[in-house]
């Protein structure tokens, strides 16, 4: 299910060791921000759409998964904007660290959940 584009991407962003999974909208052969991708990725997954939470630096793609019942964050990298038509996202970070503290914050975590 690993597109070649989305493990280019963040290889060359230094991330692809960060994950366990990587899922590509390739599987569904729809296009974010469609909501066939972030419903593959809550089955792939084993858990409700409402479960899963997108983060992303594109507007279009935080509408996408707000619509398709997913929680959502946005990292407001310079020259990235949110759609003011759209709901906010409950998480707004400058960059993907701020992000991933305010998640866990929200969710009433200080570290990353490790393995059970």
């Amino acid at each position: 299910m690993v597109g070649k584009v989305a493990s280019a991407q963040l290889a060359h962003a230094g991330l692809i060791d960060a994950f366990e999974l990587v899922l590509s909208a390739d599987a569904v052969g729809r296009l974010k921000p469609a909501p066939e991708p972030y419903r593959m990725a809550a089955e792939r997954l084993g858990v409700a759409v409402d479960e899963v939470r997108l983060i992303a630096a594109h507007a279009w793609d935080v509408a996408g998964a707000a619509a398709a019942g997913c929680a959502t964050a946005f990292v407001a990298r310079p020259g990235k904007v949110l759609d003011p038509l759209v709901e906010r996202p409950e998480i707004i970070g400058a960059d993907l660290a701020e992000v991933a503290d305010a998640i866990l914050a929200a969710e009433g975590l200080t570290t990353a959940p490790g393995p059970a």
